[in-house]
């Protein structure tokens, strides 16, 4: 019995693992050519998430005895990926830095963790619906230029989230890839090898560090630390809160230096992991934290071979495996952001503006996004007075 206890949580901890990175990687691809990283840079960016993911899930699963799951920000990734104007990955990493210090800063005063939570939720959704939208539309424009594999990909896609839900787009990844070898689309594979990790200095661009940094650090709280911090509670677990915001951001502040975005709670790996399937017994569900630490160690120990694995893939599988995967985030998005009366207008707003692409002063226009929205929040309640 023993035995087969920890065989279902091992699982469970293979199969997060999977869902996590095998859908949300090619963001991550997509993050990293947005920002205007190098291969070395890239590599490194993706080994440096896969330890500050596998030590903070570590760290956190054991002295809390709670299977409290870390992860990468997806949705950050893909405010950084529809991003624009960067100019240097330095000025990224700045970013980076000061969203990992934002996050400490949270940890630290719970003020500010309050005055996070006050922001209507309905604006922010509306902000990561128009980033996330925009990574969605993108795969749709490859459909003119590689039809034959876009458009069966799609099929297969909703054809395999009726039966695997937490799985689909990695169907489609794997499936995606056959298709685009028979077809010769695929490059040469590199070969197998360890990864090392490239150490950057930031560069303070006053327009990217708060034009990237702050809606980095806003949808990190708002999409995957407040959602996980909800998993953890639907399962019968009280997280602590400070410390978990404390341990993610010392292993977003270490891992920005080596080029990665933020590190946070998991929200869809967490729920495979904290469900009865993982274990029967709630008090030994934290064993999944461990064995998921192994699995993404292993991933940070051949970041640079993935990376180059992802990267002779065609743009249209990799645009349609990110679109795939982000679109019941999408979904969801748009439907808080525009499901309550009083707030609909300011979302739409905010909608509209992150997902023009627009940039003033250079700063991108997720920032905007939620500056427009809030301003008509503010001038919608003062009226109505």
């Amino acid at each position: 019995m023993k035995s087969a206890g920890l065989v279902s949580v091992a699982t469970a901890a293979l199969v997060a693992t999977i869902a996590g990175a095998g859908g949300a990687l090619p963001v991550v691809l997509a993050a990293t050519q947005g920002v205007g990283a190098t291969p070395e840079q890239a590599s490194s960016w993706v080994s440096a998430l896969g330890i500050a993911t596998a030590v903070s899930a570590l760290i956190l699963s054991v002295r809390y005895r709670m299977p409290i799951i870390a992860a990468w920000s997806t949705p950050g990734a893909a405010l950084l990926a529809s991003t624009s104007g960067v100019p240097s990955f330095a000025a990224a990493v700045g970013a980076f830095v000061l969203a990992a210090l934002l996050i400490l800063l949270t940890a630290a005063v719970r003020p500010l963790g309050r005055l996070i939570e006050r922001i209507p939720a309905s604006i922010a959704a509306a902000m990561l619906a128009g980033v996330l939208l925009r990574l969605v539309m993108a795969m749709f424009e490859h459909v003119p230029t590689a039809p034959v594999l876009v458009l069966p990909l799609l099929l297969l896609f909703l054809v395999s989230r009726a039966f695997l839900p937490t799985l689909a787009s990695l169907v489609v990844l794997v499936a995606g890839a056959l298709l685009a070898w028979s077809m010769g689309m695929v490059k040469p594979l590199p070969p197998l090898g360890f990864s090392t990790v490239v150490l950057t200095m930031p560069a303070w661009d006053v327009a990217t560090v708060v034009g990237l940094g702050v809606p980095l650090y806003l949808v990190t709280m708002a999409s995957q630390n407040l959602p996980g911090f909800a998993v953890l509670r639907a399962s019968g677990y009280q997280p602590p809160v400070q410390p978990i915001l404390a341990v993610t951001g010392v292993a977003s502040l270490v891992s920005a230096f080596l080029g990665a975005h933020t590190s946070n709670l998991a929200a869809i790996s967490a729920a495979i992991c904290t469900g009865p399937d993982a274990h029967p017994d709630p008090a030994k569900r934290w064993m999944t934290g461990p064995f998921y630490a192994l699995f993404w160690g292993l991933i940070a120990l051949f970041g640079a071979s993935v990376v180059g694995l992802f990267m002779a893939l065609p743009p249209a599988l990799l645009a349609t495996v990110a679109g795939t995967a982000l679109l019941g985030s999408t979904a969801g998005a748009l439907g808080s952001a525009l499901s309550g009366d009083q707030d609909r207008l300011a979302a739409a707003g905010t909608l509209a503006v992150t997902v023009s692409g627009i940039g003033l002063l250079g700063i991108g226009s997720a920032f905007w996004g939620l500056v427009i929205g809030l301003l008509i929040l503010a001038i919608d309640r003062l009226t109505k007075r």
